[in-house]
Parts: structure tokens; C-alpha cells; sequence
């Protein structure tokens, strides 16, 4: 496939305006294959050359302006339209489409449940083209209308509020019709249809609905007010914070299968992983989770849909400001009022990660470096989401809340249904402050890395004119302006073990500025408090040792999250013993009240330090601490005040059990002693444990199948499959990965997730060098959403070694990897190299 170049782009936006779609879909044609067929109007603003983009199965035929094309000058995914005359003009094609098993263009899902079928598109950079022929760029917006034929016990949803028109009478399948949209970039076109269970309601004068399986639906029903009430919330905060009102005719958010991204802002018609519809107990930072997700992607509906990047080297303007927008709203409009605390732990360190890695690249980076639609799609990472919320909420810090809300609101009023740039909304901010908002967004967005604030503190003897005291001076290392808080905090005079806060120091970094304070040195000095900046805090030594004996007496939630984010980067630096992290989580964790915290530290402890840290002899003993620590846990929660804490404890047992004993009786009883009884999650959780280590077998898993032939259930046998420490079941579930080519895109990533494991490590050494060359195949193949999953799932990362570097470092040299796959794995060797670092630091 050509990937859209930008320069091409420049020059059809040059040449073109692009009207009108009229897209028909017939979705009865069979399993495999749809029928679409497109007519679009356009104008040339002089004579010209240009094409048109599409992938099809078939182009049957295609008429420009009544007169038709040759279907076999499709060169690729390219017809061209050479001669252009000036004016305007009729586009026709017919086309036969492919349905996609992979998440790309129109999937099609057949639900194990019920033997149920539902397909929705994922239009998204440039798998428009699986579904209609397009002029598939971001600043060619158009109006869109979908007539779709589909079987007669389906609803279609689409962008706009669809219409059952007609049956067809051969066999009385439904003929949907769709509103015409405003203007909106092709990418954002969506529908989904099938035989959905719905919830609708009516809010602001505007239909909104929430849909999903039929197998889901009691699971839907359960959660339907609480999806709609956050939904309401929400958007009645949105409509206070923007001037432009809400720009669509409805809004409905469909929970899809196999979905792979986490949702999808199509204007009118979100759509979501339908893991967000709870088949199972969760906790309240899950839900949590969910609901910013919700506020995220009704962010886009302005930044995003509204208003539109003009190229993807401005995909920031997209997703940082939908992260940003969706974690103040919900801190604003929800019950979930501490919802920065999460950020903190698990979104900021996924930022923090992703930016020290080679393939990092600045919030907002150059044009050039983002040359084509192949390279664009490399940036949706943890710097495009949670470095440049990041940066905006030091934006906002520094700025004033209300000169930034009248930046963003001039900024939809300039560029509403058209497309705009980081210039132009620089321009709009600075419209409404003297502060020089372009040397920030220089400094801030156009630039990588990670700064390090160091408090240094200096103490001072008293004098008869002058009371001891002491001085602070925060050392930067590296280029960013920062304004920070500094937590100041105190022993508790009659519990040793809890701080209080003493003052909070508002500060400016760097700075000339020395902060001169009388009074004793504080037992710990907190950079970064409340987390308003993004940069590495490192705790003086004095602080440090506080901080050690003392996390669990910080009083505020989102200090103790700053601090362990300090703890988990010195591990990760190698100035904290791996082992000195997991007593500190032992100590503390059982005190720890915030759910994202404990799920954060046990995350990070279990799935690094367990997992990759310290040496292989020495896993057993790291877990054993884990499971020690959770246990202290359940003790706590055994008067069933705290159901979230209590299902953290209980998953960390189990995915840390180095025996087979205890959680092979919970599966037995089908509860664990105490509470909660098991769900599917967990029984499907419990045997990919028991699978790992050796306790269950092949019939063990058909039976957990036979009686949850779910989805999740294929995906929890595929991955207990796969788990199995036998040379029998490591063969087949390679083969299955790499030679079949049948796996769905989830059943993919299950059994790669069952693949590799840490006990498992001389089984499948033979395996690591295959990684390379298979996983290259197969991206070529099967194309980038499977050859994400590959890198991002079926890699070797519990190899820790030399070799497994060298292999990957040695197929990096291939110039013909796939763009994604290529940076999946730049990305994987660097934390292996970090890995190796670790270890032999230990062991030094």
C-alpha cells in the first residue's frame, strides 16, 4: 500500500474541494465480502492531475462525470484522475470491499455467544480505504450520507441519526439512511451495524445512545445509568467550558468487539472496546478509567471533529488536549474528583517511559519528520497522550485557567468544521495573555525529553539577630521552565510515622531566587508536588529516607503518587535497588488507601521487578513478597468495606502464586475464603495462572470453555493454550501465531500474551531468534494493526541477555519491516537493554 505522503496531500488540497459523499453499503452479500458503491462531488479549483484513494476486493467500475475509468489503472491503492478539468465535478465508483478480521476498516464479528454478527468500521489515518474509495486526508472535509442495506433484525448507526427507510423485498432487509454530517475529515466517517441491544435517552434537546452486544446486554443494563449519567455530566461541563455548542445531531457510544484501540472519536458515534461493558467484579479506579475515556473522547467531538489537524504532525492538538480535557472534567463534573492521582501513576509513567527511549519525538514535531501517513501512525504513544496533557496542565498552571479557556474557545471559533495547525492555535492563546505563549510552545512541545528537579537544602545555625533555619534551591537538569509546588512536611509530633504538610512553596524553576526558610529542616521536601509539571523528581537524601521509612504517612494521595513515580524511575535508572522498591511497597502498600496507587506499585513490581529486574533465582523471593503483601491486604479488607482493595489483593495472589496449592482450591470452591466469589475474569485469571505453572490440563481448558463459550472465554482459552508448559503446546500456539493467519486481532494477542513466560524461559529459548524474521513475515502480510500486536505482545521480553539484544538489533538492519513493527521493537530492545542494565548492576 502507498502511504499518503504530505507533500502529495499539500498539493490535492491545492487542487480540490471536496463536498459530498454518498456512501451505500450492502452488508447481505456474504461472510467475507460488502458491496459499496460511492458517488463524489467535488470541485478543481484549475486543471490538474491528482487521484483517489481505495483498497477493494474489486473495482467493478468507476465513471468520472458520466464518462468511465479503466478499474485496472487501480495502481496499488491509487486510481489516478489525470486531467482534471476546472470546475466541478461527479465521481462514481462500485466497488466490492473485504471485511477485516484485524480491527481495520469494516470488521466483522461473529459472537461465539449467540452466533451473532455485528461489523462497525475504524476509519481512522487511512482504513477509510478498506470501506469506500475517498480523497483521504484530514484538511479535505466533506459532508457524508450512508445508505446501508443490512439483514433485517439489524440497527445501523452512523455519524448521523439513522432511519430505517425500506425492506428490501427479496428478502426484507432493512435500508438504513443517515443524516448528512456537517463537515468532517474522512477518517471520522463511521457506521456500526448489527442486531444491538440499546439504551436510548433524550439530554439537551439530543438523542443519545449507548449500545452494545446482545450477549452483553443484562451487563449494559447494570451500568447503563451510570455510562448516561457520566455521559450527561460530561457534556453539561463541556457545554459550560466551550462557547461553540455541541456541533453534532446526536450522540451514541457503541461498545464494539475486537477493538484496538482503547475507543474512537467519530463525530455522533463513538465507539469502544466493549471490555468497558463489565462482564465481571471491577474496581472503582476501573470504572474510573472508563469514565475518563468517555470525557476523552467527548473532548474530541471540538478538539478533533470541530476543529481538525491539518496534518498529522499535529495529531497533539487531537489527543493531548482529549486527555488533558478528559481528566479535568471528570476532577470537575463527576464523582471522581481525584482522578489526577491516576494520571500521576499510571498515563504520566507511561509518558515518562516512552520519552526516553530512542524513538522519542517532541509533543508537536516538525513537519518533516512526519512525511507520510506511515510514519504519522508511529505517534499515538504515551508522548502524544500523556506528555502533552502533561505539558498542558503546566500550560495552565503557568497561563491562568481563564486566558487558556478563552484561547481554546477563540481557537474554535477562527478554525470551527475546517482544519488548523499549532501556529494557529498559539495565535489563539496569545490573543488573550502578555505571556510569550510561542517561546513556551518552543520550549515545551518542540523539543524531547524529560527534565530532573533536584531539591537541594542547605542548613543554617541561628545567631542572636537571626533564627535558624534553612534554604532550598531546586536544581534542573535539563532545558524547561517549570512552576512547581515544593511539599515542606513535618513528623507528626505524636506519631512519628505520619507527615503533615507544613507549607507548600510555590515556585518557579529555574530560578536566581534562594527560598530562605526559618524553622527546623523538614523531614521531607516534595518537587513537584501536586504534579503540575512533567519532569523526574529526585528526593534529597534526607527526603529520601523519609520517604522510605514514611510514603504511607504522606497525607494526600497525589503527593504519595509523585513519590513513587520518583521511587519506580531510580529503579528504572539504576540509582534504587529493585529489591529496596519491593520492601518499600511491603511496608507501605498495606496502609495505602488509593486504589490506583496499590494497582500502580503491584503493577510495576510484579510485571518489571518480578518479571525482568532481578535475577531469574531471585523471582521466587520477589513474588513471595508480593503475595506476602497482598495477603496483608485481605486481612484488611475482610470486613468488606473495601471490595476494589480486596480484588486488587486477590489478582496479585493469583498472578503471583510460584504454587499451585492455593488458587487451584479457590477455583475448586469457586471462591476465595473470605469473599469474592469467582467470575469469569477470575476463573479465567486463576487458570492462566495454574496453566503457567503446570496444574491444569488441555481438557481442563475445554471444559472452562465449554462453559463460558464467551469471547473472552475463547481469548482466556486461547491464552491458557498457549500457556502450557509443554514443547506440544508452544509448538502449536507458534504455528497458530505465525503460519496460520486465521486469529482474529484479539485471539492474536491472547495467545502471544499466554506465549512467554518468565518460569518458562529455557521451554521456549529456541524461540527467540524465530521472533525476528516470523514477526517481520507476518506484519508484511497481515499489515499494521497484527504486526503492532506482534511487537507489543508476542515479543521475547523475558530473555534477558545479549543475545536476544543482538537478534533484534540485527533485524532492525532489514530496511523492509513494517514502519509500526519497526518501532514496536526499537521500543521493546531498549527496555530489554534497560533490563540487562539492571541485572548486572544487582548482581554488581
Amino acid at each position: 500500500m502507498s502511504a499518503l505522503r504530505r507533500n502529495e496531500a499539500q498539493l490535492r488540497a491545492q487542487l480540490l474541494d471536496v463536498h459530498h459523499y454518498t456512501v451505500a453499503l450492502d452488508l447481505t452479500t456474504g461472510d467475507d465480502t460488502f458491496d459499496s458503491t460511492t458517488v463524489i462531488r467535488f470541485t478543481a479549483r484549475t486543471t490538474g492531475d491528482t487521484f483517489l484513494e481505495l483498497k477493494p476486493d474489486e473495482l467493478r467500475s468507476a465513471t468520472l462525470d458520466g464518462h468511465p475509468l479503466d478499474p485496472a489503472a487501480l495502481d496499488d491503492n491509487r486510481l489516478p484522475l489525470p486531467g482534471l478539468a476546472e470546475g466541478p465535478h461527479e465521481l462514481r465508483l462500485d466497488t466490492r470491499m473485504r471485511y477485516s478480521r484485524t480491527g481495520e476498516g469494516l470488521h466483522r464479528f461473529t459472537d461465539p455467544a449467540d452466533g451473532e454478527t455485528y461489523v462497525y468500521s475504524q476509519m481512522f489515518m487511512d482504513d477509510v480505504q478498506r470501506v469506500f474509495p475517498a480523497f483521504d486526508q484530514p484538511d479535505l472535509k466533506a459532508v457524508f450520507e450512508f445508505t446501508v442495506t443490512a439483514p433485517a433484525h439489524w440497527t445501523v448507526l452512523a455519524n448521523g441519526i439513522t432511519t430505517r427507510t425500506a425492506a428490501r423485498e427479496a428478502d426484507g432487509a432493512g435500508i438504513w439512511r443517515s443524516a448528512p454530517t456537517p463537515l468532517i475529515s474522512t477518517y471520522l466517517a463511521a457506521v456500526a451495524a448489527g442486531p444491538w441491544h440499546s439504551v436510548t435517552t433524550e439530554h439537551a434537546g439530543l438523542p443519545f445512545g449507548i449500545h452494545c452486544r446482545r450477549s452483553l446486554a443484562p451487563h449494559l443494563d447494570t451500568d447503563a445509568d451510570e455510562i448516561l449519567s457520566l455521559t450527561k455530566d460530561c457534556f453539561d461541563r463541556y457545554q459550560e467550558k466551550f462557547t461553540e455548542p455541541y456541533p453534532f445531531d446526536s450522540y451514541d457510544q457503541a461498545f464494539v468487539p475486537e477493538f484496538n484501540a482503547g475507543a474512537m472519536e467519530n463525530p455522533g458515534l463513538v465507539t469502544f472496546r466493549d471490555e468497558f461493558i463489565y462482564r465481571s467484579a471491577v474496581t472503582d479506579t476501573e470504572r474510573q478509567t472508563r469514565a475518563m475515556v468517555i470525557a476523552h473522547e467527548m473532548a474530541h467531538m471540538w478538539f478533533g471533529d470541530l476543529v481538525t489537524l491539518a496534518w498529522f504532525d499535529d495529531i497533539w492538538l487531537n489527543e493531548s488536549f482529549a486527555e488533558y480535557m478528559g481528566y479535568q472534567t471528570l476532577t470537575e463534573a463527576t464523582r471522581f474528583t481525584d482522578t489526577w492521582t491516576e494520571f500521576g501513576v499510571s498515563r504520566k509513567a507511561w509518558g515518562y517511559d516512552a520519552d526516553q527511549r530512542p524513538s522519542t519525538h517532541p509533543v508537536a514535531p516538525d513537519p518533516d519528520d512526519v512525511p507520510d501517513t506511515a510514519s504519522a501512525l508511529l505517534n499515538f504513544d504515551g508522548i502524544s497522550y500523556a506528555k502533552g496533557a502533561s505539558a498542558l496542565r503546566q500550560l495552565v498552571a503557568w497561563l491562568g485557567e481563564k486566558d487558556f479557556l478563552a484561547g481554546i474557545n477563540t481557537h474554535f471559533a477562527r478554525h470551527k468544521f475546517a482544519n488548523a495547525s499549532l501556529a494557529d492555535f498559539v495565535d489563539s492563546l496569545a490573543a488573550h495573555t502578555e505571556r510569550d505563549v510561542h517561546a513556551w510552545a518552543d520550549i515545551w512541545l518542540r523539543t524531547t525529553g524529560i527534565d530532573t528537579l533536584t531539591p537541594r537544602v542547605e542548613e543554617s545555625e541561628g545567631r542572636p539577630d537571626s533564627p535558624a533555619g534553612w534554604t532550598l534551591t531546586v536544581d534542573r537538569r535539563g532545558s524547561r521552565p517549570h512552576h512547581i509546588a515544593v511539599g515542606v512536611y513535618d513528623r507528626d509530633p505524636v506519631d512519628g510515622r505520619i507527615l503533615e504538610l507544613r507549607e507548600l512553596l510555590d515556585l518557579d524553576v529555574p530560578s536566581d531566587e534562594i527560598v530562605s526558610v526559618t524553622g527546623p529542616r523538614p523531614a521531607l521536601l516534595v518537587p513537584n508536588d501536586v504534579d503540575l509539571t512533567y519532569a523526574k523528581v529526585r528526593l534529597d537524601e534526607h527526603s529520601l529516607e523519609t520517604a522510605m521509612r514514611g510514603l504511607s504517612g504522606i497525607p494526600d494521595a497525589l503527593t504519595r503518587a509523585v513519590v513513587w513515580n520518583s521511587l519506580r524511575d531510580m529503579v528504572r535508572d539504576g540509582e534504587l535497588d529493585p529489591h529496596d522498591y519491593l520492601a518499600t511497597a511491603a511496608a507501605h502498600l498495606p496502609e495505602e488507601n488509593d486504589l490506583a496507587i496499590v494497582q500502580g506499585v503491584f503493577t510495576f513490581a510484579r510485571t518489571q521487578i518480578a518479571a525482568r529486574y532481578v535475577a531469574p533465582e531471585e523471582r521466587t523471593a520477589a513474588l513471595a513478597t508480593l503475595t506476602t503483601t497482598a495477603r496483608d491486604l485481605l486481612r484488611r479488607t475482610e470486613d468488606g468495606s473495601e471490595p476494589g482493595m480486596r480484588l486488587t489483593a486477590v489478582r496479585t495472589l493469583v498472578d503471583s502464586a510460584t504454587q499451585p496449592d492455593t488458587i487451584a482450591a479457590w477455583l475448586a470452591d469457586d471462591t476465595v475464603p473470605g469473599g469474592p466469589s469467582l467470575d469469569p475474569e477470575l476463573r479465567w485469571r486463576i487458570l492462566s495462572r495454574l496453566a503457567v505453572l503446570g496444574a491444569v490440563t488441555e481438557r481442563d481448558i475445554d471444559a472452562a470453555v465449554a462453559a463460558d463459550p464467551s469471547a473472552t472465554g475463547q481469548e482466556g482459552a486461547a491464552r491458557c493454550r498457549a500457556a502450557l508448559p509443554t514443547p506440544q503446546a508452544k509448538a502449536a500456539a507458534w504455528d497458530r501465531l505465525f503460519h496460520d493467519d486465521t486469529l482474529s486481532n484479539y485471539l492474536f494477542s491472547a495467545t502471544a500474551q499466554g506465549f512467554w513466560q518468565p518460569e518458562q524461559a529455557d521451554l521456549v529459548s529456541a524461540y527467540v531468534p524465530r521472533f525476528y524474521p516470523d514477526a517481520v513475515a507476518l506484519a508484511a502480510r497481515r499489515g499494521p494493526a497484527i504486526g503492532e500486536a506482534a511487537g507489543r505482545w508476542a515479543f521475547p521480553a523475558y530473555a534477558i541477555d545479549e543475545a536476544n539484544l543482538q537478534a533484534g538489533h540485527t533485524c532492525l538492519t532489514d530496511p523492509g519491516i513494517l514502519p509500526l513493527l519497526r518501532r514496536k521493537l526499537t521500543d521493546q530492545l531498549d527496555d530489554l537493554a534497560r533490563a540487562v542494565r539492571i541485572r548486572v548492576n544487582n548482581q554488581g
